[in-house]
């Protein structure tokens, strides 16, 4: 291609990327990332102990290690978080998503950059970042570990090339005190060094520079603190229940798998060309993918490069395919960008901001209980009037086990105290909460269980789509909602959600149940038929459901 129209396709590629990369900010744990800088920037001091949750300080160890674990988790990211808070204060929200966006496009930008340099091919350049682009889409999320996907894929980059090593130290400097993925960094400086020993190759310099880098590394509050936290999150029962932290699907086929093991086949096939460093930076990449969702960007920045450099390229096709295959991939990827692109802002609907503003203005204080969800949130707007109950920090096992009977309504059984009791425990006096599981749509049986008019001890004093709040004791001026509104908040509740995210449709199915176990059949038939109106897999159980409740 001429170089003016190589380089108008590279301009319509950063744009597209600019608006796949650019949806507005939905996760639930940016928000404790940025009030934790906030809190560093105005103390000069590391979040040790936890200031921001009053359930922490005393929680009991549920395994050998847990406060040690606890310490990792509060201070391994504090470099990254002081800079998200930065960034905020000095160019507001949208400046995060612009940000986000463009950290991403540099990691895919590298990624080309790398395939490039194998194959000299400008197509397969934009066809291995717009593949990488495909799996980085899901993880577009404002967390430190952005960080490591830059740093990553910048040490990925210095190493192909051999040249500006001296680069790498100050930067495993930076990234041990942004993230603790510091230590993947390592993988590829050993994939490198032995393939040097292999080939006898003179490497004296990626010798000393691989070892600077794992000395500098050490230089964070918790050193190489990092290995022992990981062995602690396989005893973990709270790591095991959290979705990132559970091993990704591999069917029905989706980008994950598609690039992984296209990659497999292509060293497979090609394996007498493979370089050994690929060979051990595949490896140890896919296996630390499969064993977590979160770990998948590690398959797209390694399986689109190998692909470009390896698959047998030179067969005889028309010249159109290259060009075409690029646009089949930008094509498939094209509705999310174009449905959640360039939303400079925050995604005010998944969040309790009403519930914030009502505690706020009343001045409540008191031991609140909250959905684990929304911890983040409640940190960014409440403290310090107020601390939460728990949060995605997961700082403590045995207080998200009483959590989870509690929000339950766990009856009282093989020898284990029932959630009311654990709630005269902890002496709750305020409860802040969704009734779902967004995703899954799991009923928060809690909610249905104070919707019941003949208890007395909680009142509801407020709710809006996001939330509900109730109170042992409502302030003065604050008037007492009927409970069974509960019951109407929560169809509120799904209804918001799969007005804005249609592809999660079970909390409607969730709700039929209730309403059929309570015997209002008429709100039964209408939410398993909204459930059943959309697109579902496979569910004989709720199709039967709703064959029963027509005859009702």
């Amino acid at each position: 291609m001429p170089n003016r129209a190589q380089i108008l396709v590279l301009a319509l590629a950063g744009l597209f990327l600019f608006a796949l990369f650019s949806p507005e900010i939905y996760d639930t744990d940016f928000w404790w990332h940025l009030r934790t800088g906030r809190y560093i920037a105005d103390t000069r001091t590391l979040p040790v102990p936890d200031p921001f949750a009053w359930t922490t300080a005393g929680a009991r160890e549920s395994y050998p290690g847990e406060a040690r674990t606890r310490q990792f988790n509060l201070t391994h990211e504090w470099l990254a978080q002081l800079l998200l808070y930065e960034t905020w204060r000095a160019v507001g929200f949208a400046g995060i998503v612009a940000l986000r966006a463009l950290s991403m496009i540099a990691v895919c930008a590298l990624v080309g950059w790398v395939a490039w340099r194998r194959r000299k091919s400008f197509w397969a350049a934009v066809s291995a970042s717009l593949a990488a682009a495909s799996l980085l889409a899901i993880l577009a999320l404002d967390r430190p570990y952005q960080w490591t996907f830059l740093f990553l894929a910048i040490a990925l980059a210095l190493l192909e090339n051999r040249r500006w090593l001296w680069l790498l130290p100050p930067l495993f400097l930076i990234w041990a005190n942004c993230h603790s993925g510091f230590f993947l960094g390592w993988i590829v400086l050993g994939a490198h060094c032995a393939e040097s020993l292999v080939r006898r190759e003179r490497a004296l310099r990626l010798w000393l520079v691989s070892a600077a880098c794992i000395a500098v590394s050490a230089i964070n509050p918790n050193g190489f603190g990092v290995f022992l936290a990981l062995l602690d999150y396989r005893k973990s029962f709270l790591q095991s229940k959290l979705l990132e932290w559970t091993p990704p699907p591999l069917w029905p086929p989706s980008w994950f798998p598609i690039l992984l093991f296209a990659a497999a086949a292509v060293l497979a096939w090609q394996w007498r060309k493979v370089r050994i460093s690929d060979w051990l930076i595949f490896l140890a990449f896919g296996a630390a993918s499969l064993s977590a969702q979160r770990n998948v960007f590690l398959t797209a920045l390694i399986a689109p490069v190998l692909i470009a450099a390896y698959l047998p390229w030179k067969l005889r096709l028309p010249a159109a395919v290259p060009p075409l295959a690029a646009l089949a991939i930008a094509g498939l990827l094209a509705p999310a960008a174009v449905r959640g692109g360039l939303q400079f802002r925050v995604a005010e609907w998944r969040f309790p901001s009403g519930a914030a503003d009502f505690l706020l203005r009343h001045r409540v204080t008191g031991r609140l209980f909250n959905t684990y969800e929304y911890g983040g949130y409640l940190i960014w707007r409440l403290w310090p009037q107020e601390r939460v109950f728990i949060d995605g920090r997961a700082l403590s096992e045995s207080v998200f086990q009483d959590y989870a009977r509690i929000l339950y309504n766990h009856d009282q059984s093989d020898g284990l105290p029932s959630g009311e009791a654990i709630m005269d425990r902890y002496a709750i006096d305020i409860i802040l909460m969704n009734t779902f599981e967004p995703s899954g749509g799991t009923v928060y049986l809690l909610a249905p269980s104070l919707a019941d008019p003949n208890q007395a001890r909680w009142k509801l004093v407020y709710q809006d789509p996001q939330s509900i709040v109730l109170m042992r004791h409502p302030p003065p001026g604050v008037e007492a909602l009927h409970s069974l509104d509960i019951f109407t908040h929560m169809e509120t509740e799904c209804g918001l959600h799969i007005s804005h995210e249609p592809q999660f449709t079970r909390c409607a199915r969730s709700l039929g149940q209730i309403f059929a176990r309570i015997g209002d059949y008429p709100r039964a038939r209408q939410w398993v038929g909204t459930y059943l109106q959309h697109p579902h897999p496979p569910d004989p159980q709720a199709e039967e459901a709703w064959q029963h409740l027509q005859g009702m």
